[in-house]
């Protein structure tokens, strides 16, 4: 006589979102969590990057980061996040030995750590809310967090920068509570990467790097810095920060890893 089987575990609550801001796209995708005060914590992520918008945008007269680089504002009088920031971009700049740079044309600049930053302060939220699985994409970069469904990870398609609409790689956060996926390269919005050592673009054989790692944060300046450096010196330095994989993309379709990469795709 056959055994019965078991009923599958229902499907959590889903919730999306997609919201303009910060001069890109945001979606989110929520899973689990009671529905009204996910609902709530969502209308708080969102008015929370609208937030670091109207702080950290170096477009409006009228943001704090444009007051500071003026001299009309102190440190101290910005809100705290500000001084945050700019602690976070000098241990990027420490780390990566000045290939990460917040100086832009001799002003503070933080646009490189803000936007992945926010994304995984906004992902985080929700999961302090209650949800039990996120996943918040901010202008392609995406932070993960717990998991869609039961026994189902998150997914995330590469986009191959050579090949339109064609995918370099699949990652899997499978195994991980918190996992960012972000990428540099020119394929989306031509060369805007800028070498700290001349203020120009930057000139390097790579098309692409995207990061694998905990948060979106160190992900998003870390492609940011690898690019700059080219595919030899990117992929050395990348392969020594810990918890932490890359695919590098070359101008001569050359696909360059780190050693632990393999393990994160599926």
């Amino acid at each position: 006589m056959a055994e019965p089987s078991e009923t599958p575990a229902p499907a959590p609550a889903q919730l999306r979102h997609v919201e303009e801001v910060m001069g890109t796209v945001f979606s989110f995708d929520v899973r689990g969590g009671e529905p009204t005060a996910m609902r709530a914590a969502l209308d708080e992520a969102v008015a929370g990057l609208h937030r670091v918008n109207e702080v950290f945008s170096t477009y409006r007269d009228d943001s704090q980061i444009s007051r500071l680089a003026r001299g009309e504002l102190t440190i101290e009088e910005c809100d705290p996040e500000v001084a945050q920031i700019l602690q976070l971009c000098s241990e990027a700049e420490r780390l990566s030995d000045g290939w990460f740079s917040a100086t832009f044309q001799g002003t503070f600049d933080p646009t490189g750590i803000v936007k992945g930053w926010a994304t995984e302060r906004a992902a985080l939220h929700l999961v302090a809310a209650g949800a039990t699985g996120v996943n918040v994409n901010g202008g392609g970069d995406v932070q993960l967090c717990g998991v869609p469904g039961p026994q189902r990870p998150w997914r995330v398609g590469v986009s191959d920068p050579l090949r339109p609409g064609a995918l370099a790689a699949v990652v899997s956060a499978a195994g991980t509570a918190q996992l960012a996926v972000a990428t540099s390269g020119t394929a989306e919005r031509g060369t805007h990467i800028v070498d700290p050592r001349t203020g120009k673009s930057a000139i390097t054989d790579l098309v692409a790097v995207t990061v694998v790692a905990p948060k979106l944060t160190w992900a998003d300046a870390w492609a940011t810095a690898a690019f700059a450096m080219g595919a030899r010196d990117g992929l050395s330095w990348l392969e020594s920060l810990p918890d932490t994989e890359a695919l590098l993309i070359t101008a001569g379709d050359e696909v360059r890893c780190t050693g632990g990469l393999a393990d994160r795709l599926g």
